[in-house]
């Protein structure tokens, strides 16, 4: 079962669900293709545990970052760099949870499409509390902590994508890291109370 799952997330990190056979998933893990479906019931129940697997590191790396011996500013300091560290140490995780393909058109993939925006929209809830703490405790200025909450994610996503271009525009861990630092202070800096 662990093969698939390696050869799954590997090899949906390289080509859609759609273009992916269940007979290339079995030989790159080294099975029959009947493993496939004694496990997983079909390929999407396949795609479903890798995801599955993708979430659980992605939870496991912002619980670091949402302690209660942090302030809310500190917490989204850490959930920014947390998010970094979920992506160097998992970038394919990293590009699926962050930038998923199209759905499908089979149920499987909308029900997965669907897990991955509620989980997404978790992650989201837990800068939101982040947030409205810091304005409670006069931290941080009033904002709508919905759209800041998008809004850093989004940026955090964009900075860390960086990171996989083909081209010059690369950029290394050490500058993901100073990029996103730059980022998120930016952004901190329109919320502190002056």
């Amino acid at each position: 079962m662990a093969a698939l799952v390696r050869a799954g997330q590997e090899i949906f990190s390289e080509r859609s669900v759609e273009d992916v056979t269940v007979e290339e998933i079995a030989e790159r893990a080294g099975v029959a293709v009947g493993s496939i479906y004694n496990h997983f019931g079909s390929k999407a129940g396949l795609q479903a545990a890798v995801v599955e697997h993708a979430l659980e590191a992605d939870r496991h790396y912002m619980d670091r970052a949402y302690t209660a011996d942090r302030s809310p500013a500190e917490q989204i300091y850490a959930a920014a760099e947390q998010y970094l560290d979920f992506y160097l140490d998992h970038p394919d995780y990293f590009r699926m949870l962050a930038f998923p393909g199209q759905p499908g058109q089979y149920q499987a993939g909308q029900e997965l499409s669907e897990r991955l925006v509620r989980a997404v929209d978790e992650q989201n809830r837990r800068l939101v509390e982040a947030l409205r703490q810091g304005m409670a405790s006069g931290e941080l200025r009033e904002v709508d902590p919905e759209e800041v909450a998008t809004i850093l994610w989004a940026a955090w996503n964009g900075v860390i994508s960086l990171g996989w271009r083909p081209d010059s525009l690369r950029r290394d861990s050490a500058e993901l890291r100073a990029l996103l630092a730059t980022a998120t202070e930016i952004v901190a800096n329109g919320l502190l109370v002056r």
